[in-house]
């Protein structure tokens, strides 16, 4: 959270949960992916200089507090365009490790899946959440190999495949990398904030080729289009007075990729922004808070929840500046069964200077109420 904090969602109802998998009873081994803590201890800090090694970090960090992989795209069908999005979360609750037993949810696993069909004007999503069981729930530590029961995401032949079979559609999509990994802030060591207190290990694989199969309904179609991949994690929370953040993740039609964020206050004041693009074959140029400006040109507000959301923004980067719009505006996320809250995630066009344009995601959280951290 993308923020790349948003996984932070997660952390405010997930800690806490004792969660019922729907196949916990099958299960007869240890956590996977809790197999690398010692039980009590501190979470794993982040720090700068601490520099980002791979496959190792394509797999799960389970001694930090919270985690995510964050894929979201951009497919053409014989429908027309659709928007996805398949996010996994991990978090560490320390308070479980001292329950005995391997049903203690010393490490829990949150999914969210979404499809925006704007021709039709649907909007489809979905989530579940378990604790870690090998083997059926699971966030393997050697590489990108996520597990909640059917619905997975991997990394295979040097690229990812997610599969997932959500309530009235399913995606079969494989991603295919065309550019090197984006490390985001300082190498991998992205602030949430002026200090080194709040941050988060964070890098990016934009312009992924995908391709693959989605089915709405009963009707499964052949798509192609471009998708973009986050991972982070980190054991820090945001700062005192933080509400929530918006962040956009786009890929360019010049081959250019695009990352913003910033963190509202309670106040509505920025607390922290950056921002960081790079272009095709190039070095990427990174923004810091007095660089990076988002202005609101236009609000939705959701019928269920009345909850207003900044749909549609403007970016200015510097002297650049991208007029984000959202595809379809009604795309908001009620993930109150997982990670406790209401939140925006729709698929947008960017639209920039010299003609420059392209797809993305942008991310609303805190806009009803401040996000539970």
């Amino acid at each position: 959270m993308r923020n790349a904090a948003r996984a932070l969602l997660a952390l405010g109802a997930g800690l806490g949960l004792a969660l019922a998998p729907r196949a916990a009873m099958a299960a007869d081994a240890a956590p996977r992916a809790s197999a690398e803590v010692v039980p009590g201890s501190a979470f794993d800090a982040v720090v700068p200089g601490k520099p980002l090694a791979f496959p190792r970090d394509f797999g799960a960090h389970p001694g930090y507090r919270i985690e995510w992989w964050y894929v979201t795209g951009q497919l053409e069908s014989p429908r027309g365009p659709l928007g996805f999005q398949v996010t996994f979360f991990r978090a560490r609750d320390r308070a479980a490790e001292a329950i005995p037993g391997r049903f203690s949810p010393r490490q829990l696993l949150f999914a969210h899946v979404a499809l925006a069909d704007p021709s039709h004007a649907r909007f489809l999503h979905d989530q579940r959440a378990a604790r870690a069981l090998e083997g059926l729930v699971s966030a393997d530590t050697g590489d990108t190999d996520l597990r909640i029961d059917d619905w997975t995401l991997v990394r295979e032949d040097g690229g990812y495949r997610a599969r997932i079979s959500a309530a009235g559609f399913a995606l079969d999509l494989a991603l295919a990398p065309t550019q090197p990994l984006l490390l985001e802030g300082d190498a991998g060591f992205s602030r949430k904030g002026p200090g080194d207190a709040h941050a988060s290990y964070y890098y990016s694989e934009p312009q992924l080729a995908a391709t693959g199969t989605v089915r709405i309904g009963s009707e499964p179609f052949a798509v192609r289009g471009r998708a973009w991949l986050d991972h982070e994690w980190s054991s820090a929370l945001l700062a005192p007075g933080a509400a929530g953040w918006d962040w956009l993740g786009a890929n360019l039609d010049d081959g250019s990729a695009l990352m913003a964020f910033r963190i509202r206050g309670k106040d509505g004041s920025v607390l922290w922004s950056q921002a960081l693009l790079r272009p095709r074959g190039g070095l990427a140029q990174t923004f810091g808070t007095d660089a990076v400006r988002f202005t609101v040109r236009r609000e939705w507000s959701s019928p269920r929840t009345g909850i207003t959301y900044p749909v549609s923004m403007a970016l200015r980067l510097g002297d650049r500046e991208y007029r984000i719009e959202p595809l379809m505006d009604d795309q908001e996320l009620d993930a109150r069964a997982s990670t406790g809250t209401h939140y925006w995630e729709g698929t947008v066009g960017v639209d920039g200077a010299a003609g420059i344009s392209g797809r993305g995601y942008l991310e609303l959280t805190g806009y009803g109420a401040p996000v539970p951290f």
